[in-house]
């Protein structure tokens, strides 16, 4: 990375790069891990991690050409952390006696950011604006629960799902688009609260809604296609014919015993 930075001999798309213009990278790369473990691809998970892993390097670089740190403080910083949030790992003989406390790695995590509530300090304060929606508005959930601000059970959020739902129909007929994408949110907001109170990570579950719809698709696709027939133009109704037939076919594949010894 030193010489691929170079001022002079380097590469002169990487001498051009920034934070700011690096970070997209990171955070595609950081996706295509995901996707490579939820594939179950093992050697493409090790490239992705390496390409990843490029990304900390690059990003570390660029840090130590502007004097504030450099990638062993990276790799040094992680490893103090780990050592901090995990005491009956790598705490005092009393600590590991102890084993781990229910409840120990956000209080740590909440001692390492200086302060409290009672200090001025936002119980929300921390959760990264840049995370996905999904994934963003559960992690908001989780610190509002934390002092408090929670339903009892399932009841309460499966409630409010329905209550989003009904303002949502009644902004779709009388309200501005504004209303209605404002609607909407909210009911995605309080779907990703349900899914919370069912111990569901929304992020995974629609991204599995999303290769369950691909898959399917795609074979309703071929039988159409295996027909000499065109998507666009068949009607709705035969359309519905061959997305049942994929659900069915897809389902019982799914469920069918291996081969394999």
């Amino acid at each position: 990375m030193r010489r691929l930075r170079d001022p002079e001999q380097g590469c002169p798309w990487d001498r051009e790069q920034s934070f700011a213009t690096i970070a997209p990278y990171t955070i595609e790369e950081a996706y295509e891990v995901a996707d490579a473990i939820a594939r179950e691809d093992w050697s493409a998970l090790r490239d992705e991690l390496g390409d990843l892993l490029f990304q900390v390097v690059f990003h570390a670089r660029m840090a130590e050409e502007a004097g504030a740190f450099d990638f062993e403080a990276v790799a040094e910083g992680i490893a103090a952390k780990m050592r901090r949030r995990h005491p009956h790992v790598f705490g005092t003989g009393e600590e590991r006696a102890r084993g781990p406390e229910p409840g120990a790695w956000e209080r740590i995590k909440a001692e390492e950011r200086g302060g409290d509530e009672a200090a001025g300090e936002s119980a929300l304060a921390g959760v990264a604006h840049a995370l996905p929606a999904l994934k963003r508005a559960q992690k908001l959930g989780e610190r509002a629960a934390r002092v408090g601000f929670e339903w009892p059970d399932v009841e309460g959020p499966r409630a409010k799902v329905l209550e989003e739902l009904a303002e949502l129909e009644e902004a779709r007929r009388a309200g501005p688009p504004a209303q209605v994408a404002e609607e909407l949110g909210d009911l995605l907001f309080a779907v990703v609260n349900l899914a919370r109170h069912l111990d569901v990570d929304a992020e995974t579950a629609l991204a599995a809604a999303n290769r369950k719809f691909e898959g399917r698709f795609r074979h309703m696709e071929q039988a159409v296609r295996s027909k000499g027939q065109a998507l666009a133009d068949l009607p709705l109704e035969t359309l519905e014919t061959y997305w049942q037939a994929a659900k069915q076919e897809r389902a019982s594949r799914a469920t069918r015993p291996s081969s394999g010894g």
